[in-house]
């Protein structure tokens, strides 16, 4: 089975340093792997979460989509799309919205930074909060579980909003009682998560600390390498590669033999000047090629926009059967003809739901995957074992009903796969209420 790598990066500016290092360049080589069926989006309505100027957006999105195929994203090997161009995600928005915890959205980093905001300037808690920021995990849950994308490259600093997004799909799945999403799993690069901007603080273009990818060319590259905030110790004294910004910066563009030499060069004196110079020809060695294309992309719009809209195309192609999916499950069906014919012998509509076996998957609060087997009238008949993996979980429900073996233990009863339990009774259930439920099962 393919595994799906999702990412994507807001609208808001100009692509730099960071971007390139943290999340372009690893989703990129992610891509070009073997299984791997890759998804890449401009993030534009995120965009309008931070950002109230249409101009700065629309340049943003111009500039990203130059930079992504510049830095070797193939938009005839991936998906390759804007998220404004996918109506589903909106609508899958509202959907998940119905089932978000309000208490789960109060606990994001965001919210709680712009609230700790006003406190300290002592004005109302939600002064200038927009239901954007405060719902922002909701859309970036959207996102992802969409289109059932198994890993997500992000930044550390993102990784709050990745364990949401898999609450809020696992609550969706529960409530409707089937695997309609992939639960996510965080995907980081422990060298590059996060890359130091000038002054030593994360690279953000809210902190203005941040190094060009192309904007500027080589001369602008240099300037602001030349700015990197560095200690007063003179050429000749040893420096501390650890606390260095300019090793971090180093490191996650080189070789570890590179990064090594590099290492005992600033440990043996060498000065920041030369350590400088040395971290430019680094980046411009790797960045020309790339500028050189991104030059190109720029100056032709119309190549980019039609690159875009056949990669939203693609996507559409997945999401349009999944909302339509989704849709059924929470109730808002067709009414046509071709959905009454589904009735039962005394010709009234048939709810499947409700009046049929089912199994109902959910996880603990410890982390792990379980489910449950229940009757027709809604009763809990068996419980399965916790699974650290959401797959082996589903793995084993998918052979529960044909291939279990039901047998008595104690005052209860267990189903047994391979001789293993893999299922516990519930208090009350019997061993031919549960042969029922999964012979229904069996026969679909």
């Amino acid at each position: 089975m393919n595994t799906r790598v999702l990412t994507g990066i807001t609208t808001t500016g100009t692509p730099h340093l960071g971007n390139y290092a943290g999340a372009i360049r690893p989703a990129v080589r992610a891509s070009t792997q073997p299984g791997v069926d890759a998804f890449f989006f401009l993030a534009d309505y995120h965009a309008l979460i931070k950002c109230d100027d249409p101009a700065r957006v629309a340049r943003s999105r111009l500039e990203l989509a130059a930079t992504w195929l510049a830095c070797g994203l193939d938009p005839e090997r991936v998906t390759f799309y804007r998220q404004s161009d996918i109506p589903e995600i909106p609508e899958l928005t509202w959907l998940l919205t119905c089932v978000a915890p309000k208490g789960l959205m109060n606990r994001a980093h965001a919210y709680k930074a712009s609230v700790d905001a006003n406190a300290e300037k002592g004005v109302d808690p939600d002064d200038g909060i927009t239901m954007g920021l405060f719902s922002y995990p909701v859309l970036m849950a959207a996102d992802i579980v969409m289109f059932n994308a198994h890993k997500v490259p992000v930044g550390r600093d993102q990784v709050q909003h990745l364990e949401m997004a898999r609450d809020i799909a696992d609550r969706f799945n529960r409530l409707y009682g089937d695997d309609f999403f992939v639960l996510p799993e965080v995907q980081i690069e422990e060298e590059v998560a996060t890359l130091p901007g000038l002054d030593g603080r994360k690279m953000s273009k809210s902190y203005n600390n941040t190094v060009p990818l192309f904007e500027g060319g080589a001369p602008a590259l240099r300037a602001a390498i030349m700015r990197i905030v560095t200690d007063s110790k003179q050429p000749g004294e040893p420096k501390d590669a650890e606390g260095s910004h300019l090793y971090t910066l180093y490191r996650a563009f080189a070789t570890t033999t590179q990064s090594d030499v590099f290492r005992k060069q600033l440990e043996e004196g060498m000065g920041w000047g030369q350590a400088k110079q040395a971290l430019y020809e680094k980046l411009e060695g790797e960045i020309a090629p790339m500028r050189e294309r991104y030059d190109t992309l720029i100056a032709n719009p119309a190549r980019l926009e039609e690159v875009l809209l056949a990669g939203a195309a693609k996507a559409r192609r997945l999401a349009t059967p999944a909302i339509e999916r989704l849709r059924e499950a929470v109730g808002l069906r067709n009414l046509n003809a071709e959905a009454l014919k589904k009735t039962t012998g005394s010709g009234k509509p048939a709810e499947k739901a409700a009046k049929g076996a089912r199994f109902v998957s959910f996880r603990e609060k410890d982390g792990s995957f379980r489910f449950r087997l229940m009757s027709a009238d809604g009763s809990e008949l068996l419980t399965s074992i916790p699974y650290a993996d959401a797959r082996q979980a589903g793995a084993v429900l998918k052979r529960l009903p044909s291939d279990a073996a039901l047998q008595a233990q104690g005052e209860g009863f267990a189903a047994l796969l391979d001789g293993a339990a893999v299922a516990q009774s519930a208090a009350g259930a019997t061993l031919d209420q549960a042969r029922t439920a999964l012979a229904s099962l069996a026969q679909g």
